[in-house]
């Protein structure tokens, strides 16, 4: 019975969403266009998380509330699709100056790719080095400009939830623009959906925001540094997570 209500209400999510970006996208891509201000994309978008995750039964609980601070690299572990509308959600305070960095692959969704353009944010060709570097560069200057960016650095989804090791591209942005990590460390997305799973279920999702991780007077050549830090911390997090269950 539980499997069934989870698929029913994962697909009254998916459809009330695919309705909602038809009905409200063009609009909002015209008046932003017309305007130069992404701000009422934002505001839609983050209407169509809150019904999404309203609809499947998903609560978000956030600590750390504090380091959710303007200008600043967000670095999540990734673990399951519900990460993304989750942690968007909680940054919804820094709208409309949060900035993504995303997968190229992405680029095939319609409709969502021109929102996603409209509001500045950066496709990243993660298996060509060569073309990444604009990217990086590109979200180096939204950086000095006081965007804030959210990423995830290791690049996919975790099977186990285990932390993968993380690819460095976004770390080396932060340090270009010598602008802070936050490491954020997300607990309970897994139980909603995990990697494989059609099926979103009722849970609670955790994001802790932990304290910023300094760029000022660093290099490139510091990169590894800099990620081993956030991962350090973001592992520090969930082994407590972890220890408190058991």
């Amino acid at each position: 019975m539980a499997r069934f209500v989870a698929a029913v209400r994962t697909v009254t999510a998916c459809t009330a969403i695919a309705v909602y970006v038809l009905i409200v996208g063009p609009p909002g891509l015209a008046w932003t266009f017309l305007t130069g201000r992404p701000n009422i994309l934002y505001t839609l978008g983050l209407i169509g998380v809150r019904m999404g995750l309203a609809i499947v039964g998903i609560t978000v609980r956030v600590e750390g509330e504090a380091h959710i601070i303007p200008g600043a690299v967000f670095a999540c572990n990734h673990i399951s699709n519900v990460d993304p509308p989750v942690l968007y959600q909680a940054l919804a305070r820094l709208f409309p100056k949060v900035r993504v960095l995303y997968k190229a692959e992405l680029r095939r969704l319609p409709i969502l790719v021109w929102v996603w353009d409209a509001a500045g944010w950066i496709p990243l060709e993660r298996a060509n080095k060569e073309q990444s570097w604009p990217a990086v560069e590109r979200a180096a200057d939204a950086l000095r400009e006081g965007h804030a960016f959210f990423i995830f650095p290791e690049g996919t989804r975790s099977p186990t939830g285990a932390v993968l090791p993380f690819k460095k591209g976004g770390f080396v942005m932060a340090i270009k623009a010598q602008a802070p990590v936050v490491p954020v460390a997300i607990m309970g997305s897994r139980d909603a959906m995990r990697k494989g799973s059609a099926l979103v279920w009722p849970t609670t999702v955790t994001l802790a925001f932990l304290p910023p991780v300094p760029t000022v007077g660093k290099t490139i050549d510091d990169r590894s540094q800099i990620a081993a830090a956030v991962r350090g911390a973001m592992r520090d997090r969930l082994g407590e997570a972890a220890e408190r269950i058991m």
